[in-house]
């Protein structure tokens, strides 16, 4: 019999790794689906009764309700356990830069990733395709220098002394474009902050199960 709260679309790696590791952390029971839309057209195909955009994550609730958009399932994961202390509730004075990168990271970052992987979709012939996976993991690597010359610092993770939500989803986009060696060069701040979620004793049957640390991980695309 399955006792999942929840049901989560989405492969190892993809966006959906943020949300799975926060539930994981939260200890809610949840059924993976496993679905790599970037793959093939039948395996968006598989997306369409939950999402006619055809993308990962989807999270479906016990009660039917879908959710999409890693960054609005995150939040809202923060806000419906309180009591797991990952995330700063309405009144914490941590909320509004909470919000703001929590925004920034889908906005500037895991938008180019839709250009990235398939830059035919703006662009025809292979030297324009090649301008587009050049600056599109230049950009990237901007918005995290911004993000890290903004970032306080002075504390074990982004927004304090607790591992929280926003800790998780950098510490998974920084593993993609244009990788974990670049971020560390570019965001040195928050590089300290990804390697200590890394190490987390909660999370490392998670990382070798959904996001695993092969040979080679932190290489530079």
């Amino acid at each position: 019999m399955n006792t999942a709260a929840y049901r989560l679309y989405g492969a190892p790696g993809s966006g959906a790794t943020p949300v799975h590791a926060a539930l994981a952390l939260i200890g809610e029971p949840v059924e993976v689906i496993d679905v790599s839309p970037w793959e093939s057209e039948a395996e968006r195909d598989k997306l369409l009764p939950v999402n006619p955009m055809r993308q990962v994550p989807v999270l479906v609730m016990p009660s039917g309700e879908v959710m999409t958009e890693s960054a609005a399932i995150l939040t809202w994961l923060g806000d419906r356990y309180p009591e797991s202390g990952l995330a700063p509730g309405p009144d914490d004075p941590r909320r509004a830069q909470y919000l703001r990168w929590m925004s920034f990271i889908p906005a500037s970052i895991y938008s180019m990733l839709w250009v990235r992987d398939l830059p035919s979709r703006l662009a025809e012939g292979a030297e324009a395709e090649a301008v587009i996976i050049e600056r599109t993991a230049d950009r990237i690597a901007e918005c995290w220098r911004i993000m890290d010359a903004q970032i306080p610092g002075g504390t074990p993770y982004l927004l304090g002394d607790r591992l929280g939500i926003l800790d998780l989803y950098v510490t998974v986009v920084s593993r993609w474009t244009p990788g974990r060696m670049r971020f560390y060069r570019e965001a040195p701040r928050m590089a300290e902050v990804v390697r200590r979620v890394d190490a987390e004793p909660r999370l490392s049957k998670f990382w070798a199960e959904r996001f695993a640390f092969d040979a080679g991980w932190e290489r530079e695309d």
